[in-house]
């Protein structure tokens, strides 16, 4: 299949990010070493178990995707010189690295601008067994209006590298979902450019399989604005980690983020890091990020690091929250003394918990598919 030739705004270069938590973006493998567990960025991830997304590897497959998209929509073929002029950054780790080098298939999705696409983009991919590797580029054109929906199932070693450019005055809901069987690995790199006031909401849904994911958002203009929603499931023996870095490099931009997850059972472990960078030129911006984690069982692990790094202080605000614990013994006090029985109440709670997440996916079929996952795979104990 020919490339298209109407070419996306490439996203603005943005300068380097010096510290030990942004490491130095870049396609070149060599500069991302095999980690060892000791480094920042390495230091919450199960290295043994993400093991065969850190090495080069034969025999690589892509996963089997199906698609349903109006004609507006186009998916193209892309080089690899293509895929890396279009992205919106380099590689920031290993797997992202290897993602991008080792690729099977390189691929543009591409909304035109002024078009606005009733329908629900969608894809899904569906692992076969074995190691896979795609990146892939998602551009929506200025002023258009889309929502894309991903979903990740059947079992592979997966690693990814998708870069979604959204251009000015756009309105994009972008939602994932990693619904992998058990055995599976998910590592990658999603990093997102929003243009001059666009307004972007992303929902990131982590419920089957081993994932890691590095989830990067930054600016192309002033006015942008970024919701980006996330739920997760974890249960005994799974790792389930996001890290996020929202980058405000523009003036009155504005981003909001709330990540909630529930884990059961021994060894169930859910990461997530959260960083905000506020640039000097970035005023009268507007940013707030929120991590709730519910533990149903003993034997969890939530690990849960909220950042604010602040460069400027004439800013309309900044905030940041992050709590961990069981139920809330309030809300069962009330439920039960209206004659609730306690499993009731118990499960009440967790669809409490999490239907303000699934409510704010705008996908009536979804929504209803996540409330029977909420309701069939967790098994509420005392």
């Amino acid at each position: 299949m020919s490339v298209t030739t109407e070419q996306p705004a490439v996203a603005p270069a943005i300068e380097t990010v010096e510290s030990h938590l942004h490491p130095t973006p870049s396609w070149d493998l060599a500069d991302h070493s095999a980690p060892t567990g000791r480094e920042e960025i390495w230091r919450f991830t199960p290295i043994k178990r993400f093991a065969s997304l850190l090495e080069p590897a034969e025999g690589l497959k892509t996963l089997e995707w199906g698609a349903n998209f109006p004609e507006q929509v186009t998916v193209t073929e892309l080089t690899d010189e293509q895929a890396r002029e279009l992205a919106v950054e380099a590689p920031v780790d290993r797997i992202a690295a290897l993602a991008a080098e080792q690729s099977v298939h390189r691929t543009h999705i591409q909304v035109p601008a002024d078009v606005e696409i009733h329908e629900p983009i969608e894809f899904t991919a569906t692992g076969q067994g074995g190691r896979a590797s795609d990146h892939y580029v998602i551009s929506v054109g200025a002023h258009a209006k889309a929502t894309i929906v991903i979903r990740f199932q059947g079992n592979a070693d997966y690693s990814e590298k998708l870069d979604v450019l959204v251009g000015d005055g756009a309105i994009v809901n972008l939602v994932t979902v990693q619904d992998w069987e058990q055995g599976s690995i998910h590592g990658g790199q999603r990093s997102l450019s929003i243009g001059r006031d666009a307004t972007v909401k992303t929902v990131t849904v982590s419920i089957g399989g081993d994932i890691r994911l590095q989830e990067d958002t930054r600016f192309g203009g002033p006015g942008g604005s970024v919701e980006q929603f996330g739920l997760y499931l974890v249960d005994a023996g799974q790792h389930i980690e996001h890290r996020l870095f929202v980058d405000h490099n523009a003036p009155n931009t504005n981003s909001n983020v709330d990540y909630r997850g529930a884990l059961q059972g021994e060894k169930a472990h859910s990461v997530w890091i959260g960083d905000v960078l506020i640039r000097k030129v970035a005023e009268g911006i507007e940013t707030y990020e929120s991590n709730k984690n519910l533990v149903l069982t003993d034997g969890c692990q939530a690990d849960s690091v909220p950042n604010l790094e602040i460069e400027t202080g004439e800013i309309a605000g900044a905030g940041h929250s992050s709590t961990t614990g069981r139920f809330d013994d309030e809300q069962l006090f009330y439920l039960r003394s209206r004659g609730i029985p306690e499993s009731e109440a118990r499960r009440l709670v967790v669809h409490g918990f999490f239907w303000d997440i699934i409510r704010r996916i705008g996908l009536p079929e979804l929504e209803e598919h996540l409330l029977e996952v909420v309701e069939n795979e967790l098994q509420v104990v005392s």
